[in-house]
């Protein structure tokens, strides 16, 4: 993630069941695989297992001046956790394989999507792959469902992130986000993967989010992935200064990994 831990070595993963954007997401995980690099003189970011931030070179875009997207926090959302040690991804319910995706992941959390609908024996789930937004059908008999009340609403222009149990705001938390060339991309996503960063950087936990850095391609050895996590430059939270990651300050991204469930949905407006 721009934002994620980006280094792969496998260490300590620390992975909140109940409960895979900026620094690695990175390193983190979520840090998870983020675009984001540490804050000056920090080394990257390293979890067991967790995807690489991506995000070696920045590309300029413009800032967008677009109003903030209508809230989406639903009040429940469905979660499939993989049962075997695969599952297969197919384009349409009852069609052919399109690719085939290990349990756990690579970071040592397990594979986790969030629901967007259900058809017969048949589950359309957000996948954790460029495009952003890309979905797949998975049978539901490869999963065990279950439900979270939470939900993550961040917005950019104010640099906040808003918590809701059941459709309702219970917390607002400020957080860094990215700069006007390296912003964090905005969409419907969920939270991935949940690691804790072995370096310096990216605070004490990383989520991985299903989302990608649209301006950088690879970040510190990973794809670029998004990353929510804490940081040890608490003094950028508040600004745009990230490569994409969402950095949050340490103690609110504690409170975050107690609660937080993997399948979350996290909304970037």
């Amino acid at each position: 993630m721009p934002g994620l831990p980006t280094d792969r070595r496998r260490s300590t993963v620390l992975i909140v069941a109940a409960v895979a954007v900026c620094a690695l997401v990175a390193a983190a995980l979520l840090l998870l695989r983020p675009a984001d690099t540490p804050p000056a003189g920090e080394p990257a970011a390293t979890a067991t297992g967790s995807p690489a931030p991506t995000g070696d070179t920045a590309t300029t875009a413009s800032p967008t001046a677009e109003a903030p997207a209508e809230v989406f926090a639903p009040a429940e959302s469905t979660v499939a956790a993989v049962i075997g040690d695969t599952v297969t991804v197919s384009d349409r319910p009852g069609g052919t394989a399109t690719q085939t995706l290990t349990n756990p992941q690579e970071s040592g959390a397990p594979l986790v999507f969030r629901v967007e609908e259900i058809e017969g024996e048949w589950l359309r789930v957000l996948l954790t792959q460029r495009p952003n937004g890309s979905t797949g059908w998975i049978p539901a008999a490869a999963v065990r469902l279950s439900t979270t009340p939470y939900a993550l609403v961040v917005t950019t222009s104010t640099n906040t992130l808003d918590l809701y149990e059941g459709g309702v705001k219970t917390g607002s938390f400020p957080v860094a986000t990215g700069t006007g060339g390296t912003p964090t991309p905005v969409g419907h996503f969920a939270l991935t993967e949940l690691l804790a960063p072995t370096n310096g950087g990216y605070g004490p936990f990383a989520y991985g989010v299903s989302a990608f850095s649209e301006a950088l391609t690879s970040f510190g050895g990973g794809p670029g992935q998004i990353g929510l996590h804490g940081t040890d430059d608490e003094g950028s939270i508040g600004s745009d200064a990230s490569h994409g990651c969402i950095r949050m300050r340490n103690d609110d991204i504690v409170e975050l990994a107690g609660i937080l469930p993997l399948g979350t949905p996290i909304q970037v407006r």
